[in-house]
């Protein structure tokens, strides 16, 4: 049908309206290949993520979404908490070293030790809006171990899974950096819809591996190179296996005026253009926002000091490292393809 309403076209039109015709089918022609382009980058997420032109802003679920967590401890540990009304599942959430379970919800009265990251909240805050039940455990010491470790929290997840009554709901897990490793040994143990592991290149022993071992999504930075290549191989063993895998690479983005106000609930606008002007003036950053090293090793907080940016006891210090770290992109949890992780897991729910 397609082809004869050309020919119609070209037959009975002059030249002048033959080559709006045409016009108006390369139109129609190049939408087509958008649209196709559109829905395989949505259907594959294996893509170079460049999403903190649009990322929700800290306060982008305050509406909708509020924290209100329940604290326990349990098998000598923090074990931290939240179920939205009618959940469809249940995620498990796996900090790095030095990290802990309060690192992923704000401070409140139901968790005055809570400390809110950046990174950590938004990912709570997305998959809470989309009905999962989250769950953080604290590892024991500075990292996740990888072997009696696995036990206890294997029976921790399963404990409240059974106290809560949620035995019907599927599992998911994301762990990052340690806790990536610790969620793919984890998955072992437990029986999991399909996983996430960021930044981190899992640990696998392949003549053990389960076959239902979950669909596995590796979120990572490649600018790290080595750990980029190792799961790349990872991913090709376990594909061997016939095990679903997918990635998505995370790359570096230029910082803004007002980017870190966006993102850092303690940083008002005025005082994020600060910090910025006085990044450019440093060199910290350079002519077009990009982070010149890690923020890690970067001596931003003295270049804030001289300037009498920032207080010393400044309380949201720890808040914007995290920022600059990820802005750099070689090692550090992001919440900015979280829309892509949750099509993921949602796309395994069974």
């Amino acid at each position: 049908m397609f082809t004869v309403m050309l020919r119609r076209a070209y037959r009975t039109d002059t030249p002048w309206h033959r080559a709006q015709k045409w016009k108006s089918v390369a139109f129609a022609f190049l939408l087509l290949i958008l649209t196709t382009t559109l829905f395989f980058s949505i259907e594959n997420p294996k893509s170079d993520h460049a999403f903190h032109l649009s990322v929700l802003k800290w306060n982008s679920f305050r509406s909708a979404v509020q924290f209100s967590p329940t604290v326990e401890f349990v098998n000598g540990t923090d074990v931290i908490w939240q179920i939205p009304d009618s959940p469809k599942a249940i995620l498990f959430l796996a900090h790095g070293c030095n990290g802990r379970a309060a690192n992923f919800w704000d401070r409140s009265q139901s968790c005055p030790n809570c400390v809110g990251l950046p990174e950590e909240r938004l990912i709570v805050l997305n998959a809470l809006a989309h009905k999962f039940a989250v769950i953080t455990i604290s590892s024991t010491g500075r990292c996740w171990l990888l072997g009696k470790e696995k036990e206890s929290v294997k029976q921790i997840i399963t404990w409240w899974i059974e106290k809560r009554k949620l035995e019907k709901l599927p599992l998911t897990a994301l762990g990052a950096s340690s806790g990536g490793y610790f969620v793919s040994a984890l998955a072992t143990k437990l029986k999991f819809s399909s996983i996430t592991i960021m930044i981190a290149e899992g640990v696998f022993d392949y003549q053990e591996l389960p076959d239902d071992y979950p669909p596995t999504l590796f979120v990572h930075m490649p600018k790290d190179r080595k750990r980029a290549r190792l799961i790349s191989e990872y991913m090709e063993s376990l594909k061997k296996k016939g095990i679903l895998v997918s990635e998505i690479r995370c790359t570096e983005f230029p910082l803004s005026p007002k980017f870190l106000s966006d993102r850092v609930p303690g940083v008002d606008e005025a005082l994020s253009v600060k910090i910025f002007r006085t990044f450019h003036e440093k060199g910290i950053i350079d002519e077009k926002g990009f982070m010149v090293s890690d923020g890690r090793i970067v001596r931003w907080r003295e270049a804030l000091a001289e300037k009498e940016v920032l207080p010393d006891n400044y309380e949201w210090a720890s808040h914007i490292q995290e920022e600059l770290n990820l802005a750099f992109a070689y090692h550090e949890m992001t919440s900015l393809p979280i829309a892509q992780i949750l099509d993921w897991f949602q796309s395994h729910l069974s």
